[in-house]
Formats: C-alpha cells, structure tokens, sequence
C-alpha cells in the first residue's frame, strides 16, 4: 500500500529544483526532503495512539508527512484517524503540497481511517509561539502525537521583529532550524513523538546551549543517524553540511540507551548500527549538556582517556579568544606581502605540521596588516600562542586543529589572528614555550 512511487516524489523536487534558483532557495533555507530520506525518517516513529495528529511545519511537496502517513496505515495496529497540519508559505510548491494532501485522503479512504488534511499557508513560526504562548485568556493550541520536519537552515537577523518576538518568548537561538525544532517540540502531547533532519551543530558549542537544554529537559532521545559524508543527503542541492536524523519522544524519563546509526548516503539498509548507553551520549552533570556522537570504539577511547586530564583553562590562568581581524571590515588595511610598517597576520591556511608556517606566498589570502593606530586594537603582542581552527570538517584526520605560533620562527612585535582562528593565551600575552607546545599536542 503506497502514496505514490518513490521516484515521483523525487521528480517533484528534481523539476521544483530546475525550474527555481538555487540562491533564492537558499536565502530562505529551503532544501527539499530526497523521498528515501522521508521513508527512513517515518520508520524511526514508534507504535503511536489510534487518533494521531501529525504536524510538518515545513511540508514543501508533502514528502514528509506523506510517508508518514504510509508508515501508519501499514502497521498492524493501524490508527483510527489521522490528522495532518502541514505549514507551508511558498506559493510555487503549494500545488505540489495540496495534490499530495488529496492522495493522503484517498488512501486513507480506502483504508477506511478518518483523514483530515489542512495546508497552512501562513508562517509557522508567528502561529506556533501564538499558540505555544500561555495566556489567561488564550485558548489552548492544538497539541500533535507526531512531528515530522526538515526545517529551513538560516541564521536569524537578531534586528527582526521575529527575533524580538522569539527572544520574548525564551526562545534564543540563532539559527531558524533550531526554532522550528524548539516550537514543535512544544507544541507535541506528553508522549508525542519527533523525527526531524538537521545540522548537527547544536550538539555541541556554546550558540545552541540554550536550545540543547530546552530539548534534553523536554525529550528523551531514542535515535540518532549520522551521515558518513556531507555530500550525501541533499547532494543534488550542493549543500554542505553535516546533517543527522534524529527522533524522540516528549517527556522527562530518559532512556536506558540510545540507538546510534551511521550510513555513508541514503543506503539506509546498510547502515551500522549501535545501542549506545545515555550516559556516554549527554555526560551526567554535563553544564553544558553536549550531545556525544560517538559511534565506535575508534572515536569513544579518546573521548574515554580524555576523562583523565582533570584541570581546565580556568585553572591554568588561561583564557580563549577568538581572531579579532574581520578580513572583509578591515580590507583596507590588508596586505598581500610583507613590508614597512606592516605585522603578520595569520590565518588557517598557514598551518602547517603543528605550528604556523608564514608567509605563504603565493596564495589567495593576505599575509600582513598594516600596523597603525587604526589596526592596533585588533593586534596582539608576539609570543607562544596556541592556534585552533574555529571550523573543521569531518573529512580531516583531526576535527580540532591547532598549532603554534613560535616567535623564534616569525620575528615580529606583533601579530593579528584572523576571525576564523581561536587563539590561547594567559591575560592577553603569550604562553610559556613548553605550555604552548603540550596543550597543541
């Protein structure tokens, strides 16, 4: 019993794809769902309650909720009704949306299972803090046993009238895809259930502390799927990023174990599996509450003798900062080679083999800032640094990579670091050399 092909979903989002710009698309962090991604989203939601109410607060095509639908009614124990409200404010695809909507009825239909369909064309956002907002006169909103959701991927203007209307609501995060994950999580009953597909980035770091807390206070995380390659999940978009699938239930028991699976690309079938204790994958008393994908023993034994350095910078009276040089605000003061009145300026291209090799010559990025009163507020003195690349991807040997800045090696009064660097340092100065060595080991 099927909706409709795999392959005529995929053509859907293969001639939307064609027929608009990938740059307008982007600007609004709109990347449909490949139909084999939705199919094995669907399979992660548990036996649900015989009235189910779905919410897909990005629905695009429909793919999404659709195949959720089709997960349902092919269980043994099949739902007595099923209601879908699925947001969508892009006028181009709502066709695609409203026909996937009427096939959803029809195979209900014919399964004899009540179906109400409702497509909402109305941003989600304003609706769902208007209905997730307590109020001594609003009326409670609508609650849903399932979401199912790949949201837009953008940052947040914090000057929008929708980030002051967030942040007023306790909701403060800088990336919208966490906001459509926060408001529908609080928009599902106790006991509802969440699927969605997202950068993984929230994991860890401190821009998604507060959403991270709010999620592991609220879920309980039951399963997670890392793609092996960042290429994979939305590769005919050309997108980049390092997406996982993830799904949990809403309430405050947490589980035992999590389930952790890792696939190259969309072959699902050949997917390694783990049972992971929760313990190991959100520490116990962890402020921070990070969430640890660890999914062998080749990547958990590190992160288990780690545990035995006890001390942290605080201790060691050192302090990280972040590259206070802005190449693009700064261009006029940039310089391709060295010369008077000039000071290093260094960037992640010039790691090299654990320290910093400087000048690279010829290359696309400048080497030197001017030295003026201007620029003097972006500079520090020259010393022992420990450098660390603030982005890393998956493909490199080491995700934290560092190295030394040695001033026996660059000879220089002082130094600028570039935005995309993190740099130790002990009170604004340099490191002692040995210090400066062992930490970037």
């Amino acid at each position: 019993m099927i909706i409709r092909p795999l392959h005529t979903f995929d053509h859907v989002r293969e001639s939307f794809n064609g027929s608009t710009n990938r740059a307008a698309r982007s600007e609004i962090g709109q990347f449909l769902t490949p139909a084999l991604i939705a199919q094995f989203m669907s399979s992660m939601f548990e036996s649900g309650p015989q009235h189910v109410r779905i919410l897909d607060p990005g629905a695009g095509a429909g793919v999404l909720f659709a195949m959720c639908v089709e997960t349902l009614i092919s269980q043994k124990s099949r739902p007595h009704s099923i209601r879908v409200d699925a947001y969508e404010t892009d006028s181009v695809i709502l066709p695609h949306l409203e026909e996937t909507m009427k096939r959803c009825q029809s195979l209900c239909t014919s399964g004899g299972i009540a179906f109400q369909g409702i497509v909402k064309s109305e941003d989600f956002v304003q609706a769902a803090i208007a209905g997730t907002t307590e109020s001594l006169f609003a009326a409670p909103g609508e609650r849903y046993t399932h979401a199912i959701l790949n949201p837009p991927y953008m940052k947040i203007n914090s000057q929008t009238a929708m980030s002051r209307k967030l942040y007023s609501s306790g909701i403060k995060v800088a990336n919208l895809y966490a906001v459509f994950v926060w408001l529908s999580m609080l928009l599902l009953e106790p006991g509802g259930q969440m699927v969605a597909i997202t950068p993984r980035s929230f994991c860890n770091g401190p821009y998604f502390k507060k959403f991270r807390t709010a999620f592991l206070r609220t879920m309980s995380l039951k399963q997670i799927h890392i793609f092996g390659s960042r290429k994979k999940a939305f590769g005919d978009d050309d997108v980049l990023q390092e997406n996982i699938i993830y799904h949990a239930v809403r309430g405050v028991q947490r589980p035992k174990s999590v389930t952790i699976s890792t696939s190259e690309g969309l072959d699902f079938g050949k997917a390694r599996i783990l049972s992971i204790p929760y313990s190991r994958v959100v520490y116990l008393g962890d402020r921070d509450m990070f969430i640890h994908l660890d999914i062998d023993d080749a990547y958990t034994s590190p992160a288990e003798r780690i545990k035995c350095f006890t001390s942290s910078l605080n201790r060691l009276g050192l302090t990280v900062s972040t590259g206070r040089v802005v190449d693009f605000r700064a261009r006029e003061h940039l310089r391709q080679a060295s010369g008077q009145e000039t000071v290093p300026l260094i960037y992640p291209c010039h790691f090299l083999n654990g320290f910093i090799e400087w000048p690279v010559e010829p290359g696309k990025k400048p080497n030197a800032i001017m030295l003026s009163c201007e620029t003097s507020g972006l500079l520090v003195e020259g010393g022992f640094y420990v450098l660390t690349k603030r982005f890393s991807s998956k493909e490199q040997l080491r995700r934290v990579m560092a190295a030394v800045y040695d001033p026996t090696r660059i000879d220089a009064r002082f130094v600028g670091f570039e935005n995309y660097l993190n740099y130790f340092h002990k009170q604004g100065s340099g490191l002692p050399a040995d210090l400066a060595k062992g930490l970037t080991l």
